[in-house]
């Protein structure tokens, strides 16, 4: 079995550990070591029967674990995962619950993933690293999803969509065939995307349409 650890101790990571020991039910794979967690008086607390190991700076005293980050927000996830990256060159793992249906000769995912259960994912698909999908989402075919996306529960993207890097996408929301996200695009939960959306912006509603760019409302 293989050491892993898992970086947030949130609501997330919680969600993540239960994914570990869901893969592990099937076939043992992880031997979860316990959390990373930055806020200080988190060292040493026990959450969900597992230990806060220390904070960032700590993952150079377990070289050859294996670590997840589990940390919703992509911006954030993208930050804590370059810098655990300056400390050490550390492995990322990349957790499948047993309950996702996918094509595995047809479909690549990056390290880092973190993909829930009931997750339907097809043909010619391409999901970049530390995507995190939660579950009852589907993904068409010859879709490309790109680094540090997060897809939370009931997320449908369809056939050939683009999702550009640290994009978030809401509950329930539904990107159809063909269309292109932005860079960090945020899609507000509930929506349904029919036209291509810009980088930078923060889009809702059916159809979608976007409420803010660049931070500033239009």
């Amino acid at each position: 079995m293989k050491d892993l650890i898992i970086i947030g101790s949130g609501g997330l990571g919680r969600e993540t550990v239960w994914t570990a020991e869901r893969i592990n039910a099937v076939k043992p794979e992880w031997n979860i070591l316990g959390f990373i967690d930055d806020k200080p008086s988190y060292k040493g607390k026990i959450i969900d029967g597992y230990r806060v190991l220390g904070n960032s700076a700590d993952v150079a005293t377990y070289p050859d674990a294996y670590y997840v980050c589990a940390i919703g927000n992509a911006a954030i996830r993208k930050s804590a995962v370059e810098k655990i990256l300056k400390i050490a060159p550390v492995k990322f793992a990349t957790l499948i619950d047993p309950a996702c249906v996918y094509c595995k000769d047809r479909t690549t995912f990056g390290e880092g993933c973190i993909i829930c259960a009931h997750t339907y994912i097809t043909v010619d698909i391409k999901i970049g690293n530390h995507v995190y999908f939660g579950a009852d989402g589907t993904v068409g075919h010859d879709a490309r999803i790109e680094d540090f996306v997060t897809c939370y529960p009931g997320v449908n993207v369809s056939g050939a969509a683009h999702i550009g890097r640290c994009c978030e996408i809401g509950a329930g929301s539904q990107v159809i065939q063909g269309i292109t996200v932005g860079e960090r695009t945020i899609i507000g939960a509930g929506s349904v995307v029919v036209r291509d959306l810009p980088s930078d912006c923060t889009a809702v509603g059916a159809p979608a349409k976007p409420i803010k760019i660049n931070g500033k409302r239009i």
